[in-house]
Parts: structure tokens; C-alpha cells; sequence
């Protein structure tokens, strides 16, 4: 089967390593997206592409007619950008066609260093709106990786708001998160999942706790770990709506399940691409989901349906639903079927809640109707047995579900596919043959993949005396392409008079022909590329930073509350920031500062979707002081307006060329990353202008930000904010985690969930080194209503940490001693 570039909708298949990248191309992907050992991408655990492999990748890449994009779309630390430099120009010379990237530091020392490499913005920077997309497009993006959360209509209301490439995810595993607003593996753990490093928190059981006491869930204990993506019955909708390419993930899955994905998306997006109806059948979605599955769902893309998203009864991969088990007994299991099942498959026994792992087997015999089968069985009762002890029986009984998880066959299909010599997957080869008597025999050659040449017949052609040459012998000759990568697709010959070839030297013109085209392809593309990268800050201009000598240093409390919020503001401290879940709070809010003589400013949203810009207008109708924007929409709408701007942590702040971005969009100030530690928080305070940096130095970290809702799927019969009941305002959630820390869960004003560690963190012990750097402004983050004088007290140890008046080991001294909860160094500790 032929292929060109020419497919209208991109499949994108992951590559985490060789072979997957070999499986990917065999089963029809457009393009593969893979990481390298070096790091910098965010799947840290696969195997990823040795660099020294990279351009043997594209190489082989560019042979078949499949483009290759490089991940490096991590966060990346001011000492870590030379290295960062390094890898992006080992990938122009190797010809990647594209760069996935999070970090904006790293878009903009991309672009500096080849405008002419594409630039894709990664799902992890959080891209939700064409307002968000048309900032981040100055940066030279081509294309966004749009967060997993948005609907199918909120992708078509997208693309109506700008031209850029959109690229959507159609199958894998789901994050709960927002992809670059999960904080949760870094806050548990120290692994970050803006490094590449997620340790799967969500995948965790946790306990439900509301107004303090535990909820009985039944089986259901991963509360928040939802199934997998699987839109193959959306294809044709996607395409409706606008999307340019289809993303499969998986880059730390098998080669045999990116081989039996991708051919499942290529025959889809084929059949709704021709008009054909996208139709599926059981087998082929028993197929789907025994390469990996923990249950399939459309996920956000039909919109928000929290319950089909999260069943909360199993975590891991458990392949395709077999059936129920009806009896147990003389060594054998008797299973009512709901999927097929033959001897040799893998099978395994959900267990009972709280009974610890499941177990599972391969089967050994199948009976029905007192037979033993050795034909698959699709329907009706069977009888299963097992080899000797790999079962124990008395921990079955009726009821018990049975999943199947490996079909032997299907894996030796899936891995013919890729390991076969011959390629299964070809490239398609246009021919032009010119022969004439007395002149050579010319041939002009064009491959779908680019590549090109021109050759000719070493001698004249003489006349021909018995067997002239003619199309059909040409197209003969030179159409045993064999073991090479190409497929002759149409070939036009011109013969004039009656020439004749011999076959041998028709022979030695196909082989000629085959190195020709291969050497054509194989180098890179040529792009300009800067010698030395030398950035100065965009749009920040030294006569705009303030000097920060002349400037007290300066204490702001974000609140979460009006008791808070009127608490904070009667400290002496500079202002306060109103977080508000209910904007109607935020005039009184705006109101208590004012009277307090404190500056205000109010929080947005982490996330902006299509069509609610409303939130915006409505924070600048309450004519605050400034305003925290959380995204590049929020920061958008508050350019040229005289509103105090800052962006959050939320935007990922890292390094010095994202914050000099930032500031050039029409920040006053950038809010420092989470994921740095003390001696990064420092470097990064010593390359931005200081005057315009924050730094949070109280929190408690916000580990997980999720359009699904907790509230509504656990403690509400209803299925959105109008059918709810708004359980989030009635009662006090958290979810205690395997250790019993009991982590508080809020919703925002979209009702989206945040779940904040229990732990609070503190930076105290890097304020003297801050404060010696320039860095004026701090911030402390308050959590649930605590006692009052607790915040006051804690609030007090920060403003005199911050005005000199207490060293940093002071500090931490007095803020252990301070409520309910022990204080902890958090990642500011880490190494």
C-alpha cells in the first residue's frame, strides 16, 4: 500500500523508542513523536531515542514518508538553557520537522536560534482558548497539542478563532490534571510531572472524607484516575470540527500496541476522510483494548460527563471485559461471556475490595457444552481451566468479573507487522522512462517522500530488430522494487521509434535508480541557523525596571475567603488577593481592602475555555487594584488597560527568557514556578529584572487541577453545576491518601477542582538570599479558615521575615510551632 504526505488529517502515533517508531510507521502514522535520552521530555521513564540515534531515526523517518517531531516539552532551569541550546540544534541537524515544547523560554531560544523550525505547543502548556492560542502564536508557533478537557465544540469554537494547527488526542490514557497544572507527583514525592517525571498520583486509592467523616463509596476507590481515551467513533466529528492532526498516546507503551492503535485510527480517519462510516465492531474493540485499557471513554470530548470518566473500581490495565463467573468448582471456572475467549489467552480475576491484587492466568482448556474447544467462543458459558496452581479457586466465587488481558494471537499479528524484512508499509514512486533510438535511456523518478533523480542508460539505445521495448516491459522491469521501500504508482513512457534495452541493463538502471533515491532523501532539510543566540529581554526595557533599593520589600496574602480576606487585611502587610469561587464576593472584597488601605487584587481562573471571557469583564467591573492572571487569555485581556498585571505560577515560570516573554505580553510582575528549588529560585531571581519578580513563600501546593468534578460525581445525584445541588458550597471535602494525609479539595468559579496538599511548604529560609538578589515582592497563600489568630500569627512571622526584622532559620523556628499542621520545606529542600 502505497502513501503519501498528502493525507488532509495527520496521524500521529508515539515512538518511545526504535521499534515502537518502526511499528508506527508499518501501520499507517503520518508522523511519530518520540523524546531523547537527554532528556527534556515529558516521559522521562521510556526508553526514549539515544541522540546519537536521532539521525538515523529521521533518516529512516524521511524514507517512509513519515515526519518526525522531537518532544522537549519540559520546564527547563536557568542552568539547564546551554544544554536546552545543545539539543535543539543536535535536532535541526538531523532534520526533526517539528518541535513539542512547554516552556516558553524554550519556544523563544528555538525561534532564536532557526525561524525556520517548527514550533508546536505542547498539551502541557495548557492551551484552552483562542485567546490563550493567539498570544502563544508569537512565539512562533505552528501548531497547539489543545488540553484533553476541551469538547468537540469547544475545539470547532476554537478553530473558528484562529487559523493555527490544531492537534487533539484520540486515544491513551487520560491525565486527570490539566497536562502542565499537575503538581501532585512534585508535591508528594519531589517527581514532577513539568519534568517528565509523573509518578501517577492520580492512580492512587483515596478515601473520601466530607465535613469529616468517611463516605462509603462501595468498590469505588480511585476517585480520581479516570479511564482511557478511545474516539474512534469521533473521528469523522473531529474532522468536522477543524482538527489538522489525531494524536495516539503512549510513548511509554509496547511497540504491539502502538502497531494495533495506529491501524485502527489509519483505517478510521481513511473511512471518514472517503465519506465511509466509521463503524466498529467487537472484535475490533476487543482488539483496541488488549494492547492496554482501563475501560474506554470519550473523555471530555462529548462534553462534561464525570461519571463515564472516573468508575473509581481499578486503576490498571485489565484489557477487554470477559465476563462474570457463574461457578466455581473441580478445578474449573465457569464464566458467562460478554467477549471471546480461546486457549492461550491471558485472563485475570478482579479482586474484591480491600483483598489486595488481582490474579490472573493464561487458560489452558475450554469447554462448552462438555467439549474442549480449540476454536475461539464468543458467546454463551464456558468452562476455563488453568494450569497447575497459578489459581486459587477459593478466592472465586459467582459475580466475581473476569477481564481479558493478552490474545497470543493478536500479538503475533502485531508483531509481524513491524519485524518482518520487508516493508509493509511503502512509499509511492512516479516514473518518467524517455526512450528514442540513438539516445540513452532517460528516467526521471519521484517519490511521494520527496525523493528525486535523474538517470540515464550508460549507451544509446539501437534499434530493434525483433523485440522493440514498449510501456509494459518498463513497467515490468522497473516495478520489481522488491525489498526496497517503494511502490511504482504510475510510470509514463515515451518511446520514440523502436528502441531496445537489454534487461540486465534495465536491471542495473532499477538498482541505480533505488541507491539514487534513497541518497536524495536522506539528508536533512536546510534551514538558517544562528551561529550564537544573544536574547534581551522582549519588551522590558532597563528604563521600566524599578530600582528596587528605593523600594520597601513587600508582603502580599492571597485568601480564599472574606473571613480570610478580612482578617489579612488587617495586618500590616501591602494588599491582599481575592480567590474567590463566587464572583459575587469579589465588590465586598475590593470593598474590605479598600477600607483597610490595602491594595487588592483578584485571582482568574487556571484555565480559560471558549466562551467565558465573562469571568474576565466581571473581575475588571469590580475595578480592583490589579489583577493574578492565570493564563495567557487572562494576561491578554489586561494589556494596555491600567491594571496591575501578574502572571502566576501557573504559567510556569522558569527560566529567564519565559519570564522576559511574559513581561514583554504585558505582565508587571511574574510569579516564580513551583517546581524550582532553592538554589534554581535563586538563580532565577539573579537573571530577572527583581523588581519583577514574586515569589510565593507560603502554600499549600495545588497538586491537582481537574475539569472533573469530585462533588458532583461522589456527593450529588446531578450531572453539572445546574443539576448539582453545588455540594462544594455545602460541605468541607477531602481525600485522605494511603499515608492518611487528608488533602482539601475546592472547586473554582467554573467549578473546576483543585486538591491541595495537606502539608503546608514555606520558602522562609530563601527570603534573606531573595531579598539580598533585589526580590521585593512575596506572597503568603492561605488555605481553609484556620483559627484567626493562627493566621495572624502566621502572617506576622512573614512580614517580619521579609522587612529583615527575623532571619530565615528563624522563621522556620516560629512558623513549626504554628497550628495544626506541620510546616514543611517542600521542594524549596529539594536537590
Amino acid at each position: 500500500m502505497a502513501d503519501t504526505f498528502s493525507h488532509p488529517i495527520e496521524l500521529l502515533a508515539p515512538a518511545g523508542d526504535f521499534d515502537c517508531a518502526k511499528a508506527a510507521v508499518e501501520n499507517g502514522a503520518d508522523a511519530v513523536y518520540f523524546g531523547l535520552q537527554t532528556g527534556f521530555n515529558a516521559r522521562a521513564r521510556a526508553a526514549n531515542i539515544p541522540a546519537e540515534r536521532l539521525e538515523e531515526l529521521m533518516t529512516f523517518l524521511r524514507h517512509r514518508c513519515v515526519r518526525g517531531y522531537l518532544t522537549v516539552n519540559t520546564l527547563a532551569f536557568p542552568d539547564e538553557l546551554e544544554e536546552v541550546e545543545r539539543v535543539i540544534r543536535l535536532a535541526i541537524s538531523a532534520g526533526v520537522d517539528a518541535l513539542l515544547v512547554q516552556d516558553f523560554g524554550v519556544a523563544r531560544l528555538a525561534q532564536a536560534i532557526c525561524p525556520e523550525l517548527p514550533i508546536h505547543a505542547s498539551t502541557q502548556m495548557s492551551l484552552t482558548s483562542g485567546e490563550g492560542i493567539r498570544v502563544a502564536e508569537s512565539l512562533g508557533i505552528r501548531r497547539v497539542v489543545l488540553a484533553r478537557e476541551l469538547s468537540i465544540a469547544e475545539i470547532a469554537q476554537i478553530r473558528r478563532q484562529t487559523t493555527i494547527e490544531l492537534e487533539v488526542f484520540v486515544h491513551g490514557a487520560l491525565c486527570m490534571s490539566y497536562s502542565g497544572q499537575c503538581l501532585a507527583s512534585l508535591s508528594l514525592g519531589g517527581r514532577s510531572a513539568n519534568r517528565g517525571q509523573c509518578a501517577q498520583a492520580c492512580r492512587m486509592p483515596y478515601e473520601l472524607i466530607c465535613d469529616g467523616q468517611s463516605v462509603g463509596l462501595g468498590g469505588v476507590r480511585y476517585l480520581v484516575s479516570p479511564q482511557d481515551l478511545a474516539a474512534y467513533e469521533l473521528v469523522p466529528r473531529l474532522i468536522e470540527a477543524g482538527v489538522t492532526a489525531m494524536k495516539i498516546e503512549g510513548r511509554l507503551k509496547s511497540a504491539q500496541y502502538v502497531a494495533n492503535v495506529t491501524q485502527h485510527y489509519r483505517q478510521a480517519i481513511d473511512a471518514a476522510v472517503s465519506a465511509q462510516p466509521v463503524e466498529y465492531s467487537r472484535a475490533q474493540v476487543e482488539e483496541l483494548g488488549l494492547s492496554f485499557s482501563r475501560g474506554f471513554c470519550h473523555g471530555w470530548l462529548d462534553g462534561r460527563q464525570h461519571r463515564a470518566l472516573v468508575v473509581g473500581q481499578s486503576s490498571a490495565n485489565r484489557g477487554v471485559y470477559l465476563g462474570r463467573v457463574t461457578a466455581v468448582r473441580a478445578g474449573r471456572v465457569e464464566v458467562e461471556l460478554a467477549g471471546s475467549v480461546r486457549r492461550g489467552d491471558g485472563v485475570v480475576f478482579e479482586s474484591q475490595p480491600h483483598e489486595g491484587d488481582q490474579q490472573g492466568s493464561r487458560v489452558y482448556e475450554v469447554f462448552q457444552d462438555g467439549r474442549s474447544r480449540q476454536e475461539a467462543i464468543t458467546q454463551g458459558c464456558v468452562e476455563l481451566t488453568f494450569g497447575r496452581d497459578t489459581v486459587d479457586f477459593t478466592c472465586l466465587k459467582p459475580g466475581t468479573r473476569v477481564w481479558k488481558t493478552d490474545d497470543p494471537r493478536l500479538a503475533r499479528r502485531l508483531r509481524k507487522s513491524y519485524e518482518a524484512d520487508q516493508p509493509r508499509r511503502r512509499v509511492a514512486l512516479d516514473l518518467v522512462v524517455e526512450a528514442a533510438v540513438g539516445e540513452p535511456l532517460r528516467i526521471d523518478a519521484k517519490a511521494a517522500s520527496g525523493a528525486h533523480c535523474l538517470l540515464q542508460s550508460p549507451e544509446a539505445l539501437p534499434e530493434a530488430h525483433k523485440h522493440p521495448l514498449t510501456a509494459e516491459t518498463l513497467r515490468e522491469q522497473l516495478g520489481r522494487l522488491g525489498g526496497s521501500v517503494y511502490e511504482l504508482r504510475h510510470l509514463e513512457a515515451r518511446i520514440d521509434g523502436q528502441p531496445m534495452i537489454p534487461l540486465s541493463v534495465l536491471g542495473r538502471l532499477r538498482r541505480a535508480l533505488l541507491e539514487e533515491l534513497d541518497a536524495s532523501i536522506g539528508q536533512p532539510p536546510k534551514r538558517r541557523v544562528a551561529e550564537t543566540v544573544a536574547m534581551s529581554a522582549s519588551g522590558v526595557h532597563e528604563a521600566s525596571q524599578p530600582d528596587t533599593a528605593a523600594i520597601e520589600p513587600q508582603l502580599i496574602v492571597l485568601c480564599r475567603s472574606l473571613a480570610q480576606l478580612r482578617i489579612a487585611a488587617n495586618c500590616q502587610i501591602t494588599g491582599v488577593i481575592a480567590d474567590f469561587s463566587d464572583l459575587r464576593d469579589c465588590s465586598a472584597a475590593v470593598a474590605t481592602a479598600r477600607a483597610s488601605g490595602k491594595m487588592i487584587l483578584l485571582a482568574t481562573p487556571r484555565i480559560q475555555k471558549p466562551g467565558e471571557t465573562d469571568v474576565m469583564a466581571a473581575l475588571l467591573d469590580a475595578h480592583a487594584d490589579g489583577i493574578l492572571a492565570r493564563n495567557l487569555a487572562g494576561l491578554a485581556a489586561l494589556r494596555d488597560r491600567n491594571v496591575l498585571a501578574v502572571a502566576d505560577f501557573s504559567l510556569n515560570v522558569a527560566n529567564r527568557w519565559a519570564a522576559e516573554w511574559l513581561l514583554g505580553q504585558g505582565a508587571d510582575r511574574v510569579t516564580a514556578s513551583y517546581d524550582l528549588n532553592r538554589r534554581q529560585l535563586v538563580d532565577l531571581a539573579g537573571t530577572v529584572p527583581p523588581g519583577m519578580l514574586e515569589v510565593v513563600v507560603h502554600q499549600h501546593m495545588p497538586m491537582f487541577h481537574m475539569e472533573y468534578c469530585v462533588f458532583c460525581s461522589r456527593l450529588s445525584a446531578g450531572t453539572d453545576r445546574a443539576t448539582c445541588g453545588r455540594p462544594c458550597v455545602h460541605h468541607e471535602v477531602r481525600l485522605r491518601d494511603r499515608v492518611g494525609a487528608e488533602h482539601l479539595l475546592k472547586a473554582d468559579l467554573a467549578c473546576r477542582n483543585t486538591l491541595y496538599n495537606a502539608t503546608p511548604q514555606t520558602a522562609a529560609e530563601a527570603v534573606p538570599s531573595l531579598l539580598k538578589l533585589g526580590v521585593r515582592h512575596f506572597r503568603v497563600e492561605l488555605l481553609d479558615d484556620t483559627a484567626p489568630e493562627t493566621s495572624v500569627a502566621l502572617i506576622d512571622v512573614y512580614q517580619r521575615l521579609v522587612m529583615g526584622h527575623l532571619s530565615g532559620k528563624e522563621a522556620w523556628g516560629r512558623l513549626r510551632t504554628l497550628g495544626p499542621r506541620r510546616v514543611s520545606r517542600g521542594m524549596l529542600d529539594a536537590t
